[in-house]
């Protein structure tokens, strides 16, 4: 019998995963199969664009996988059982040998009330697309409107000058937890607040939403915002599947894993992206980011590839170079960190940035959707004793 991968998601982890599996081992030993919700590849880096009226062509992943002989199952994984070795979806029940989670993350409301009934969001098509449809509809008004962003991370920074530069009729306000573009350095945080200024944004540093409603937010200071639109950008949470099916999590429900990625409850089970607890070359936990995903995948297929061929399991880089944080369509802040992922003095910003960005997102891109990208042409087999090694890799 052929060894069975399944691999849960199709962001840039899973499907990274997948291909080049694919690529480095033999159809005649494993069969891959893919599950995700929707049929196509979704640029989550670049949501917020498409929530501000941006057009953003997206991939098949049927196109993404064409040649590669993974099997593409189109539906929502519901449930994971490690012990009987199934994942339960809308289709039904599938088996699998090693199982690779990659499910990534979703927003995060910290219990704050009124966040899940009122407030926007991009960490899915489905939810830019409903704020873009927002936002158009105040411009159908002619009114403007007002747009509250609530977070300054990475996320909360590009969707509030994007918003602003796209939709210059409307008053965008973002809401800092704590100083502007703290964990930046200060030569970055003062173009940060120039691009601010440009783009007409208000920030509010040091406040923090207590509850949202239909048309205002309210601060814990007792303050209470006019709001036509929030948009909650205050962090992101890890889909509970994993918890619920007994794999030892952490508090936020990110899968603990090894160096190799491999869970360290159930061996057979990997981790990837965001849904990985991975402590990187700096002993610090790695965030939530493409580029950890990068760096978990490719750690993940070296050892998914050790383990099933019996060859020594290489060790690549796990950490995390710096912040790249797109200011609108013509300006960026690239700012580096060290090994102990504090800023760098020095950062770049401007339109050089902003052209390196949209490099990185394109490379990103084209990454995922050719997985043999710096990989060895030649597939690998199994163990010749393949029912032998496979019970000895994922002993």
């Amino acid at each position: 019998m052929k060894h069975r991968i399944v691999v849960l998601g199709a962001g840039y982890a899973g499907a990274y995963v997948a291909g080049n599996l694919a690529r480095r081992l033999s159809p005649a030993d494993t069969e891959i199969t893919v599950v995700n919700a929707v049929p196509d590849f979704v640029e989550r880096l670049r949501l917020h664009q498409l929530a501000a009226g941006q057009e953003i062509e997206t991939q098949k992943l049927a196109d993404v996988f064409a040649g590669t002989g993974i099997r593409l199952r189109l539906a929502r994984v519901t449930a994971v059982h490690p012990e009987r070795q199934v994942v339960a979806d809308g289709s039904g029940e599938l088996g699998y040998d090693t199982l690779v989670y990659a499910l990534g993350s979703r927003v995060a409301d910290h219990g704050v009330p009124g966040v899940a009934e009122h407030a926007f969001h991009v960490t899915a098509r489905p939810a830019a697309l409903r704020l873009r449809e927002r936002l158009d509809s105040l411009d159908r008004q002619g009114e403007g409107g007002s747009v509250l962003v609530v977070g300054d991370g990475l996320t909360g920074i590009e969707t509030a000058t994007e918003l602003a530069e796209s939709r210059p009729g409307l008053s965008v306000t973002l809401i800092a937890h704590g100083e502007l573009g703290a964990r930046l350095s200060a030569g970055a945080r003062s173009h940060l607040r120039r691009a601010c200024d440009r783009l007409g944004i208000t920030v509010l540093e040091h406040t923090r939403a207590e509850a949202v409603e239909a048309t205002r937010v309210r601060c814990a200071d007792g303050t209470a915002l006019a709001s036509d639109v929030t948009v909650w950008t205050a962090g992101f949470a890890v889909n509970p599947i994993a918890a619920a099916g007994g794999l030892e999590v952490t508090e936020n429900g990110q899968i603990v894993v090894d160096r190799t990625m491999r869970s360290v409850s159930h061996p057979n089970v990997y981790a990837a992206g965001d849904s990985a607890y991975a402590i990187g070359d700096n002993g610090r936990p790695l965030p939530m980011s493409c580029a950890s995903a990068g760096f978990t995948g490719g750690q993940a297929i070296r050892a998914i590839v050790g383990h099933l061929t019996g060859r020594k399991i290489a060790k690549g880089k796990l950490d995390y170079p710096g912040n790249h944080i797109s200011l609108g369509r013509w300006d960026a802040i690239l700012q580096m960190v060290d090994d102990e992922g504090q800023a760098k003095p020095k950062y770049m910003g401007g339109r050089k940035a902003a052209r390196i960005k949209s490099g990185i997102l394109k490379t990103s891109l084209w990454a995922t959707s050719h997985p043999t990208f710096g990989l060895p042409k030649r597939k690998l087999r199994l163990a010749a004793a393949r029912d032998a090694a496979c019970g000895k890799a994922l002993a």
